[in-house]
């Protein structure tokens, strides 16, 4: 009996004074989680869209209290949501709210008919997508299907967007195989619906919409707000004032 009695206590003895050094280990090397961390998540809506660039709204939470991220990255709190985190955190917020932007216009021509499956990923993986345009919209709409306030819909085969509706989530964006749908801000008045980085002498018979880098809009800027890189004009709306010289100088109309 003692045979079986005696082992059993030393090992059950063992067991005991191993969980009680880790329950003081515990203790004494436990990393306290900052108090802030549940005050920003109540105050965020939960939606979990991910449009602040984190997994969700804890991690974006906890990547304000680190310094990791801004206080104004909830596109769907907005600017209310913005201002109870900057108090939270001590901060002042500058939120600025953003609509989503289509790059393309859509007028690339069709290289041959497809009948397969109505996503956009996989049409994208048949030869380069059926436009003549391998930057340009494909057409399905998997940007519509993802977007959580019904703000895109489909006009004439390009997707549309309700700025009353958007609220700059980003999840079209996200859902974009050709990652042709932006984020723009609210005062931006003018805009490059074009995503192509092609030649001009490809660009001219593939679509008569398409950017062919001229470059003619740099030079008429006169805040350096707009610049040609691979063969695509872009903004930068930190300098553009919305003067409109840039538009109305581009040969393809594509800058609006």
């Amino acid at each position: 009996m003692n045979e079986i009695l005696v082992p059993a206590l030393i090992v059950g003895g063992a067991g005991l004074i191993f969980g009680a050094l880790l329950a003081v280990a515990g203790f004494i090397f436990k990393v306290k989680k900052d108090e802030r961390i549940p005050l920003i998540e109540e105050t965020l809506p939960g939606a979990n869209c991910g449009g602040c660039g984190f997994a969700g709204c804890s991690a974006y939470a906890e990547a304000v209290v680190s310094g990791k991220a801004e206080c104004d990255l909830c596109a769907v709190g907005g600017e209310e949501v913005a201002r109870y985190i900057a108090d939270i955190m001590g901060t002042k917020s500058e939120f600025s709210k953003k609509y989503a932007f289509i790059g393309c216009t859509g007028g690339a021509n069709e290289r041959y008919r497809y009948d397969g499956a109505p996503d956009c990923a996989y049409a994208a993986m048949l030869m380069g997508g059926v436009k003549t345009c391998k930057y340009g919209c494909i057409g399905l709409g998997n940007c519509i299907k993802v977007c959580p306030s019904g703000a895109l819909s489909m006009v004439d085969s390009i997707p549309a967007v309700d700025f009353e509706k958007c609220t700059g989530c980003g999840a079209c964006a996200r859902a974009c195989p050709r990652g042709l749908i932006g984020l723009i801000p609210e005062k931006a008045k003018y805009s490059v619906v074009c995503n192509s980085h092609e030649k001009a002498i490809y660009m001219k018979n593939a679509c008569p919409d398409g950017c062919i880098g001229c470059g003619k809009c740099t030079k008429v800027c006169a805040y350096e707000a707009i610049t040609v890189t691979d063969n695509l004009a872009k903004i930068d709306y930190d300098k553009c004032t919305g003067c409109g010289k840039c538009a109305e100088v581009c040969p393809r109309h594509i800058i609006r």
